[in-house]
């Protein structure tokens, strides 16, 4: 799955190391797991997130509510 979503960059293995190392200068070891932990939680907070606008956007397509002008 790695393959298909970096595919568009065309990026191969030694331009990821480059990165990973540029990363790890710029960084540090020591701050490294701090910001990987925080992109991690950022990420999971944006899938909980889409995940529940996909459900309410379900839930209003199979109970539809009637609409104002409907109910007078």
């Amino acid at each position: 799955m790695l393959n298909h979503s970096l595919l568009f960059l065309n990026l191969g293995t030694g331009e990821l190391i480059l990165i990973m190392f540029a990363i790890l200068l710029l960084f540090g070891g020591k701050k490294l797991p701090e910001l990987a932990r925080g992109l991690g939680k950022g990420i999971r907070e944006f899938k909980d997130a889409s995940s529940g606008i996909k459900q309410e956007i379900e839930d209003s397509m199979n109970n539809p509510e009637p609409s104002k002008k409907e109910q007078q």
